[in-house]
């Protein structure tokens, strides 16, 4: 009798844990646009050439998918296109990503995402290099399975040819996931 009773209750445990997702595939995409300083600005000067103090500088495309495990943690591989239009530094970086949701609720939550991986250049001007980026965001649920993402990025490239060989920037993006 004891061993049906354990054998009840262990069945009925492992059926209850079986309906528990354990986590999620989902797709991702995102644009991304930094922000930089205009070196041909003069302070006083009210020539329409001037311009402005603060210009758009670069421009990241990224698409990728992953998995979320337990609406906590989720890891991706994605690949992208980067154009940095001051440095006319045209790069593909494909990277993992690992995401930590710091808040979960009801599907919305802010996140922390770490990347590496590697960067091409079709150019010969600069040579193929590294890629890390770290990064803070909003995922906001939407209807059914579409949320839309809001996030801001440190990226560093490795290129040699620039000052400590390496391009840094800051990206302000918007984006969607879909599970």
């Amino acid at each position: 009798m004891k061993k049906l009773l354990l054998a009840l209750i262990l069945l009925l445990v492992l059926k209850t844990n079986s309906q528990e997702k354990l986590g999620r595939a989902f797709f991702t995409g995102d644009v991304n646009f930094t922000l930089g300083i205009n070196e041909d600005y003069q302070i006083g000067n009210d020539d329409d050439d001037n311009g402005t103090l603060i210009v758009p500088s670069a421009l990241f495309f990224r698409i990728g998918f992953g998995y979320e495990f337990k609406k906590r943690v989720a890891i991706a591989f994605n690949s992208g296109y980067d154009i940095h239009w001051n440095y006319a530094v045209n790069a593909f970086p494909t990277f993992g990503s690992l995401r930590y949701n710091i808040t979960n609720k009801h599907d919305s939550n802010h996140f922390v995402e770490v990347r590496y991986g590697k960067m091409w250049t079709p150019s010969s001007n600069y040579p193929n290099g590294n890629y890390y980026g770290i990064g803070l965001g909003i995922k906001v649920a939407g209807e059914k399975r579409w949320n839309t993402v809001f996030r801001i990025d440190f990226h560093r490239k490795g290129i040699a040819g620039f000052e400590n060989n390496r391009l840094d920037s800051v990206s302000f993006g918007l984006g969607f996931s879909f599970f």
